[in-house]
């Protein structure tokens, strides 16, 4: 008997029924009441990100708030050679990216001594280069244009 009523309660059907039918004295001490673990599922914004060759030509992707630029470059099939060989490690420089003076000064975040290590190795460094997978998109930076220098230097084959 006590397995059915177990069955009755694992299963999350007829819970209150059960308590007001065998147990009325624990109503005033149980909660009865569905609880909800899960996050709410909210779909994110999609943002925009321009990478400027070279050679002129533009490459468009979008992204997700909280996505890396080497996320977006990953998920949208971005045809960068070499971008992004360490996968977002911190263990080479191929995804150096050189942003606009108003763009850079509006990411959140200043390099960390590891990213500046990396950027140290990397061919064409300006004062606004960073490592696309330590920037993360927000809103401030939807419609973001970026160099993508024309060559890269992996450390990791040095």
């Amino acid at each position: 008997m006590l397995s059915n009523y177990l069955k009755i309660i694992l299963s999350g059907k007829g819970f209150p029924k059960l308590l007001q039918n065998k147990c009325p004295w624990l109503l005033n001490k149980a909660c009865t009441r569905c609880v909800v673990t899960s996050q709410p599922v909210l779909k994110k914004e999609e943002l925009e990100v321009t990478f400027c060759l070279a050679s002129g030509q533009k490459l468009s992707a979008k992204g997700k708030e909280g996505d890396s630029l080497l996320d977006v470059v990953v998920n949208n099939n971005v045809p960068l050679d070499g971008f992004g060989a360490c996968e977002g490690t911190l263990t080479c420089s191929t995804c150096h990216l050189i942003f606009k003076k108003e763009d850079y000064d509006k990411l959140p975040d200043k390099p960390t001594d590891e990213e500046l290590d990396m950027l140290d190795l990397a061919y064409e460094l300006t004062d606004t280069s960073r490592l696309g997978c330590q920037i993360l998109l927000s809103k401030e930076l939807d419609k973001l244009e970026i160099k993508v220098p024309a060559s890269v230097n992996d450390v990791r084959s040095s």
